[in-house]
């Protein structure tokens, strides 16, 4: 990819090594550790299913139930006790499943023949990476039998009705409409859930429970709409929160497309606890490496507590750490949405240049991620033809700077949930602004020395100062002090901190290792 800001290549290069050393540490605690969720993920990905008549899932119950047996039993893995119940019990896993859900719990049998244990768990781990192999190659045909039928960038659209199945109306409507993404957006607070709910939900506060049935549901109802317009229609939903792991275990069973996967996001904007969630990124990460799944990052939210102008450094520091994160855990360059934002003061002069150089910056470091480009809502008011004028410079912004998931702005963004209408509104914009310029990219220089190009070296070197700052403070430590988003964090507070387990010398997960192996980390 030709630069057409001229960075300079030993700086960035510079800045992906302190990333590198910056992370290092924080891996190994992640090496060293487990979660509850991670267990109840290995769980679920071992068949672990159903719920009791009050909702509580399957997995929590085996969980649960050993850290109450003996708090240092989940040290070795929660999967060795429910394979040696499967195996005691006949080896049928719904029918082990449903006497856990009427109350039997695995801590009550003595633990067998552990290589037994172990082939079984290995038996149920190539089933399980089977299905979700053919899952990303069915995805991978169809894009490959309809390619170019997509928009490009990738048009972006949320549905949050709460009900799953007004859902699936307004995501068909939408993508009738010219979407190539749906995003069913988490009903309130569910990323604070310390559990996944179980079944179809109808009822949610400003969006859908995140559940298995729901996932399939919509599914299905992409499948039929994609069928009929020979498009291939990507499913999103949301895995940051305190299950970040068993939601990716979900989306990957169900072929689910992109995933919001961020533990920053979780730390400093829901208050979860920054040594728990990246325990939990780690493996949900994994889960979405092997499933094919783009992650999409969330460092457009820090834009939302600091202002863009003054600290778009961070921005860019923390794109380099998830990109960082990300390779650590087998993924890609081309899964990674790595995040990004429209959000300028709007009476900033030259805020569109700022705005272009950030975007074009972003491109440039980062050529072969599918960028995830948010649309400008801080400033968004009720003036709806302005705010229709601030989207069409957003939408011009992400044609020309080559992004790969465009997020659609809606111009009743601070007045109400979008209705179908809004959401065509803002399909027919973005296509007709990205139609008329669709040479824009290509065809474009920078002038050497002109605003453009001084703002994205001007961020760049004020992004290696931050990072050097970080990597002598620790990431640990940064979070605390409010480097990031100018938000602190304890570093032993937080939600889910109690969640977080150590690993044993007998730890056992064997999807874990069946990952590593697959996705090549194992060491």
């Amino acid at each position: 990819m030709r630069s057409k800001l001229n960075l300079p290549a030993d700086r960035v290069a510079y800045a992906r090594a302190l990333a590198e050393r910056i992370t290092a540490p924080v891996q190994d605690f992640i090496d060293g550790h487990s979660s509850v969720t991670v267990e109840r993920a290995t769980l679920r990905l071992a068949g672990a299913d159903g719920a009791t008549p009050d909702g509580v899932p399957v997995p929590n119950l085996v969980v649960d139930s050993i850290r109450a047996a003996d708090p240092a039993a989940l040290e070795d893995g929660a999967t060795v006790r429910y394979v040696n119940a499967l195996i005691k019990s006949g080896g049928a896993v719904r029918a082990l499943n449903d006497r856990i859900a009427a109350g039997f719990d695995v801590m009550s049998l003595p633990l067998g023949d552990r290589a037994a244990i172990e082939a079984k768990a290995e038996e149920l781990v190539a089933g399980t990476l089977a299905r979700v192999k053919e899952n990303r190659g069915f995805r991978e045909r169809k894009l490959e039998q309809w390619k170019g039928r997509n928009n490009s960038p990738l048009l972006y659209l949320i549905v949050a009705t709460g009900n799953i199945y007004e859902d699936v109306k307004q995501a068909a409507a939408a993508a009738e409409q010219g979407a190539d993404v749906i995003a069913v957006i988490r009903t309130t607070a569910q990323s604070l859930l310390d559990y996944v709910p179980f079944g179809a939900t109808t009822e949610g506060f400003g969006g859908t429970y995140a559940t298995q049935e729901n996932f399939r549901i919509m599914r299905a109802a992409l499948d039929e709409v994609g069928e009929r317009q020979r498009r291939y229609i990507r499913l999103t939903n949301y895995a940051s929160g305190l299950c970040m792991p068993e939601i990716a275990a979900m989306g990957a069973v169900e072929r689910l497309d992109m995933m919001l996967n961020d533990s920053m996001y979780g730390i400093l904007f829901r208050d979860i606890n920054m040594y728990r969630t990246f325990v939990d990124q780690k493996f949900s990460r994994m889960i979405n490496a092997y499933a094919g799944v783009i992650i999409n990052t969330g460092e457009d939210n820090y834009l939302t507590t600091s202002d863009a102008f003054e600290k778009a450094y961070t921005v860019l520091a923390s794109q380099f750490l998830n990109e960082r994160f990300g390779f650590q855990a087998g993924l890609e360059a081309r899964f990674q949405g790595l995040g990004h934002a429209f959000e300028m003061d709007p009476t900033i002069k030259n805020g569109f240049l700022y705005e272009l150089s950030q975007a074009q910056m972003a491109r440039e470091i980062f050529p072969e991620h599918p960028l995830k480009y948010m649309p400008p809502t801080k400033f968004m008011s009720g003036d709806i033809f302005k705010g229709v004028a601030m989207n069409t410079l957003f939408n011009f912004v992400s044609k020309a700077t080559d992004q790969g998931i465009h997020l659609l702005g809606m111009l009743t963004e601070a007045i109400h949930t979008p209705f179908m209408m809004d959401r065509f509104l803002a399909v027919d914009n973005a296509r007709y602004v990205m139609n008329s310029m669709d040479g824009f990219y290509d065809d474009i220089e920078f002038k050497a020395d002109g605003i453009v190009v001084s703002r994205a070296h001007q961020v760049l070197k004020e992004t290696i100062e931050f990072m050097e700052h970080v990597e002598k403070v620790g990431m640990f430590d940064s979070i605390e002090q409010g480097l990031f988003a100018e938000v602190k964090r304890p570093k032993d507070g937080g939600k889910g901190f109690e969640g977080l387990v150590r690993k044993g010398p007998a730890y056992y997960n064997p999807f874990e290792s069946g990952l590593k192996r697959e996705l090549g980390l194992a060491r």
